[in-house]
């Protein structure tokens, strides 16, 4: 089985590029791999002095580092199970969260540290920062002495230097718990899943296999939070099994910042939001397209064919001159959106997960991607519509294999809900499968609105049409009374360019309305409109928290 071990890939990543960059802090140092390495045995003389044991809970809430890809790893490679919580969480769910999970152990940044109250976390026996390692508060007489002279204690431990033939990794079983991830819940609150190694094994093994044209050496831009599994499966485990160089945003990015990153980056392979994609399509493309002579010659293909290039030629250079694939994650991309960039051969393509797969369900080249899905299910994995007629009629879509947790952590009755009684993942997401295994997404069983003439909407089907207007930022469609409502975030800076005052909002919402409803079926119209003052609350993976906005 020693080939089927996560951390196994994890130690052949770093021994393999022992001299090669691996970590750099936007504007900040670099870690080569050796270097890394030498920070995983460094935190492991610290979490000795903890006297931390096989299977103890470590927490970690903080913005991405290469210091919390050290105390990742140094945690997993000491057989201790990683609690990962976003850090956009108030200090409120933080304290809740690291009780929950009972960790003994909490590592922070500053930021972090600023809105979390110690007293608040009466188990905790050490809490450290991620910024340099420094301890806030322990317990231990024999870690602070330790951590006063770090050098000195790592010499008495390497009295020859510390070199390959040190890096040793924990031996794991494929049904260990290895991390603990708490979700951002766009519906509920968060709940602690339980993702054994096997899981990390899987999802890497196939990130390996599948994305071939990543390779040692090439730089990697990590923009999503590393506590969400999607970004940490494929901008963290899967470069570093690889010998990849990342790059952590340390702060929310601006998109100038990433612009920036990309271009001094020149990654091969760029993960994605779609929030990020339809906003650069949305603002700097679509509205290119409304103007004269523009707009008349799209409808002829031959000048179609030429204008397409045109945009593909100074689209795809935003992401670098290195680029091979942006997978797109983490929510439904805009139809419209997708089928344009189809269109013009953007290299895109949209995969599908959720953290209780560790994140992966499906995934296709871009290549070989067909538009509006979101590729087919991975190694691995097997998935199934629960309908009688899995490719004409939406069901909810059922998944299982390797990738999949063990459970919610100290929640029976809700991992109970999740699994049919024959062990099949219910995903919450309604979809159909084509022939050919193309798994294509039609909204979520949650919040699907049944029709009083009994038929299904699914309301964010209805919001890509609101949102694809420049006046729109974002938009979210609510029942009221058996009538379906648009609450909508007005664009401001679009309304302030165009020099379009507050006054006359309303009548363009009308008109909005209207001609939106005129590409909708009858059941599925949008009867009024309410503007927001501000925009929707969301989750760190910056999906609109829907439960808050249906009355």
């Amino acid at each position: 089985m020693e080939n089927n071990k996560f951390l196994a890939l994890i130690k052949d990543g770093i021994l393999e590029n022992w001299e090669r960059p691996a970590l750099t802090d936007y504007n900040g140092e670099t870690y080569l791999y050796k270097d890394f390495a030498r920070k995983i045995a460094q935190l492991h003389i610290l979490l000795n002095d903890m006297e931390v044991k096989q299977g103890d809970k470590i927490a970690i809430c903080g913005r991405n580092s290469a210091n919390w890809a050290v105390a990742f790893f140094a945690s997993l490679n000491y057989g201790a199970v990683i609690t990962t919580l976003l850090h956009d969480f108030s200090g409120e769910s933080i304290h809740t969260l690291v009780n929950h999970s009972e960790a003994r152990v909490l590592f922070v940044d500053e930021y972090v540290w600023s809105k979390i109250d110690p007293v608040e976390v009466p188990a905790v026996e050490t809490i450290m920062m991620i910024d340099d390692f420094s301890v806030q508060k322990s317990r231990s007489a024999k870690l602070l002495a330790s951590c006063a002279d770090l050098e000195q204690a790592f010499k008495l431990k390497y009295p020859n230097g510390f070199g390959k033939e040190h890096v040793k990794v924990y031996d794991e079983s494929p049904e260990e718990l290895a991390v603990l991830n708490y979700t951002s819940g766009t519906t509920s609150n968060p709940k602690g899943v339980m993702i054994p190694y096997r899981s990390l094994w899987s999802n890497t093994r196939f990130a390996i296999d599948m994305i071939p044209f990543v390779k040692a050496g090439d730089g990697i831009v990590c923009m999503l939070p590393m506590a969400h599994m999607y970004g940490l499966a494929f901008e963290v485990l899967l470069s570093i099994a690889k010998g990849c160089h990342i790059h952590y945003l340390t702060r929310v990015p601006s998109p100038q910042i990433i612009m920036d990153a990309f271009a001094k980056v020149n990654p091969t392979l760029v993960l994605a939001v779609p929030l990020i994609i339809e906003k650069i399509v949305q603002t700097r493309v679509f509205p290119e397209f409304k103007k004269q002579p523009v707009k008349t010659l799209l409808n002829i293909p031959f000048f179609r064919k030429k204008i397409y290039k045109k945009v593909a030629d100074k689209l795809i250079p935003v992401f670098g001159n290195k680029l091979v694939e942006v997978v797109i994650g983490g929510a439904a991309l805009n139809k419209e959106v997708g089928t344009f960039l189809s269109d013009i051969r953007f290299p895109y393509t949209v995969g599908y997960g959720m953290t209780e797969c560790g994140p992966l369900i499906s995934y296709e080249f871009w290549d070989t991607y067909k538009a509006g899905s979101c590729g087919r299910p991975v190694d691995r994995m097997e998935v199934r519509i629960d309908s009688s007629d899995p490719e004409r009629e939406a069901g909810e879509i059922i998944t299982k294999g390797d990738n999949v947790m063990l459970g919610y952590y100290k929640n029976p009755e809700a991992t109970k809900a999740t699994f049919t009684e024959d062990g099949w993942l219910k995903t919450g997401d309604l979809g159909i499968i084509d022939k050919d295994n193309f798994v294509f997404i039609k909204g979520r069983s949650k919040t699907m609105i049944l029709s009083g003439s009994g038929q299904n909407i699914y309301p964010e089907e209805i919001e890509d049409f609101f949102n694809n207007s420049p006046y729109v930022a974002e938009s979210l469609i609510i029942e009221e009374n058996g009538k379906l409502i648009a609450l909508i975030y007005p664009d401001h800076d679009y309304m302030k360019k165009h020099d379009i005052k507050e006054d006359d909002y309303s009548a363009i919402f009308v008109a909005e309305m209207k001609a939106i409803n005129k590409r909708l079926p009858k059941y599925s119209q949008v009867v009024n409109f309410r503007l927001q003052d501000q925009e929707f609350e969301k989750t760190p993976k910056r999906s609109i928290k829907r439960f808050l906005y249906q009355k």
